[in-house]
């Protein structure tokens, strides 16, 4: 075969297998019989094997799985990927409507979608072609698992327009997969996988693309984070467009008038839910137009726009054979109960927690009783109540001891706290976990320094406090079990690149109380370095916008300690980075020169002249941030016709207010 006739039969057999790929995987309406899709996908892998240069990044050849990785790329969302706040009644669904009504008024309506139980991950297009697949990782930084991505038929590789976008959606293994997956590791003597979120989490963060494709997963796409400049103005006309594009979408989904009809859509899916050939663990709903979500706006964690309904946790009966102690990191005693295990939203359960004593004596939990076991969110195994009919009169009540498990310290309560607190800072429970802690995804992210070679470290006092990590060698790591000369480098290098991390990870890391990983990188971001945040006065904490006093008082008392000083100073010793590395939002010249910049802004009442959409961009263009309510950190009110309750509260505040005139006077 020539090259020209090589070409035109590529093109040829790409087009085929892209139409019958879309059929099958999308349309679910197939046209040939797979024997013919396979036939003509191998003469298309022969005809590239002998002319190489002639595949291309979005050839259907290129789903069979490439190149084993080393490991996956970082990548940050230039727009995050917010969680969605939850509900678990219909209270709390009328509650979300009742919000919504008061922003947007009487005219909006729901599109209700199924919560499809996977993976959330973001696909990015340039000019048609698709470039990037990630996931969500924590909202604003994810792991580039594009080839992985490429394994799944219903993905297009390419667009029938030349757009530039970015969607996102949910990818999971269906039903079918998932059995078929199962039985493999069975015969293999292999532990099965729980669930089949946790089979599809697993098989994208495959290295090698090949074990991906082989897991059959499919997708389904639920939002437009970038429409490359495509006026879309609701949810529903995005997700038709969607269709219009090749992608997958759901098509149980449903637009409702009000809440009533959410409710009846909820209802009819907690009954239909079994039926379905892929796993769903509640309902989505989401306000449709587009210009309601601006209103709304976001929480830091989730849309105020939408909302994800839980279906009914499982309810399970099981024996509970005793009630075990641990010593977290902050020094809370929890108990746990240890159970017969029992299967539970499709795992198998043997613990689950107590949370504390008061808890323990309001459920009348006893050793030996019948207890009835869900799943919390799906999630968190916890205690419903005791069968107190199946009683025999052998189960031993529960004392909460007055003195530390772990290192004979008397607990205490404070702050008028429920739980049981041990204060000794040598604890060694305490520092144990606070390695673990230090170490985690969301911290210093030390791949390999999981849970048990921590207790081991640990164990064999190789590490006594976090500094004691960087100071670790290899003919040390190499005398623990189960650690070869392969598995010790590429744990001293993990820890030696640690080192590089940005300062919000290193704080989130040192576990000061109240802060976690959101407040530790606006903390870092606000003040650069260790030394300017370690100097910060109460009143320097308070001004910024997302830190309360709690959290600022526990931060000056943390950096007053003589032995958080010492450890800083031995961990900069050791290398470590003390400085804010990470990304910042651009600043124009026009915004930082603005009355708006850095200030808190409330708009109030009915505007004349502006929406209150348009006055929003506005402000927040040129570097302001518009909030939904007022508080003692509103630098400024806009109040427009009859402002009602945040007006009166700014002026019992003493905050500045403007009518729409100066706004507009210094918008102009």
């Amino acid at each position: 075969m020539d090259r020209q006739t090589a070409e035109n039969r590529i093109e040829e057999l790409r087009n085929l297998l892209n139409q019958y790929s879309h059929e099958y995987y999308v349309l679910d309406q197939p046209s040939v019989p797979d024997s013919e899709y396979d036939r003509l996908l191998n003469e298309l892998i022969q005809i590239e094997a002998e002319f190489p240069d002639l595949i291309t990044p979005d050839s259907p050849s290129q789903r069979v799985g490439g190149q084993v990785l080393d490991m996956f790329q970082k990548v940050t969302h230039e727009i995050p990927m917010l969680s969605l706040g939850n509900a678990f009644n219909e209270a709390d669904m009328r509650d979300f409507d009742r919000k919504v009504r008061q922003a947007v008024g009487d005219q909006y309506e729901y599109v209700c979608e199924l919560k499809i139980d996977g993976l959330a991950v973001s696909l990015k297009y340039e000019n048609g072609l698709f470039v990037q697949g990630s996931t969500r990782g924590d909202g604003t930084t994810g792991e580039d698992i594009t080839a992985n991505l490429k394994t799944i038929h219903s993905i297009p590789l390419r667009l029938p327009q030349s757009l530039s976008i970015e969607v996102r959606g949910e990818a999971y293994m269906p039903k079918q997969s998932f059995s078929k997956l199962n039985e493999q590791k069975e015969e293999n003597g292999e532990e099965p996988f729980a669930n089949p979120r946790n089979a599809a989490a697993g098989s994208l963060r495959q290295l090698d693309p090949k074990i991906a494709a082989s897991r059959k997963l499919d997708i389904f796409l639920y939002s437009i984070s970038n429409t490359g400049g495509v006026e879309i103005t609701s949810h529903s006309e995005g997700l038709d467009w969607l269709d219009s594009l090749g992608f997958k979408t759901n098509p149980e989904r449903r637009t409702c008038s009000n809440m009533d009809e959410v409710l009846e859509y909820i209802s009819s899916w907690v009954e239909k839910r079994p039926h379905l050939p892929y796993e769903i663990d509640g309902i989505v709903i989401k306000v449709n137009s587009y210009a309601h979500h601006e209103i709304l706006g976001t929480t830091v964690k989730s849309p105020r726009w939408s909302i994800a309904y839980k279906f009914p946790a499982e309810e399970v009966v099981t024996t509970l054979l005793d009630i075990e102690l641990n010593v977290g990191r902050t020094g809370v005693v929890t108990p746990t109960a240890i159970l017969q295990p029992v299967k539970v939203a499709g795992t198998t359960v043997g613990r689950a927690t107590l949370h504390n004593e008061d808890l323990i004596r309001e459920k009348d939990i006893r050793i030996g009783d019948k207890v009835v076991i869900k799943k919390a969110g799906d999630i968190i195994p916890e205690v419903v109540n005791v069968i107190l009919d199946q009683r025999t009169g052998e189960e031993e009540e529960f004392h909460m001891p007055t003195h530390c498990p772990e290192c004979e310290s008397e607990l205490v309560r404070l702050d008028e706290e429920v739980a049981l607190r041990c204060i000794n800072p040598k604890c060694p429970a305490q520092i144990r976990e606070g390695l673990i802690h230090f170490v985690s995804r969301n911290a210093m992210n030390i791949d390999g320094l999981g849970e048990k070679v921590i207790s081991q470290l640990f164990a064999e006092k190789l590490v006594e406090d976090v500094a004691d990590l960087y100071r670790l060698e290899k003919e040390q790591l190499l005398r623990l079990e189960r650690m070869g000369e392969k598995s010790v480098s590429n744990l001293l290098q993990a820890i030696e690149n640690s080192k590089g991390n940005s300062l919000e990870r290193l704080l989130f890391g040192l576990g000061i109380r109240h802060v976690g990983a959101k407040a530790a990188k606006t903390l870092a971001m606000q003040f650069e370095t260790m030394d300017r945040l370690a100097a910060a006065t109460l009143e320097e904490l308070t001004a910024i916008n997302e830190i309360g006093e709690k959290m600022a008082d526990s931060i000056v008392t943390f950096f007053q300690q003589e032995e958080v000083s010492e450890l800083i100073q031995e961990l900069k010793d050791l290398g470590l980075n003390m400085v804010y590395t990470g990304t910042r939002p651009v600043v124009s010249a026009e915004e930082s020169q603005s009355v708006f910049f850095g200030k808190t802004i409330v708009l109030t009442g009915k505007l004349e002249q502006l929406t209150r959409n348009e006055a929003k961009e506005k402000i927040e263009a040129l570097g302001g941030n518009v909030a939904g309510s007022v508080s003692k950190k509103t630098d400024l009110v806009i109040a427009g016709e009859d402002a009602g309750s945040k007006l009166k509260k700014a002026q019992e505040l003493g905050i500045t207010v403007w009518n729409e005139e100066k706004l507009v006077e210094e918008l102009s």
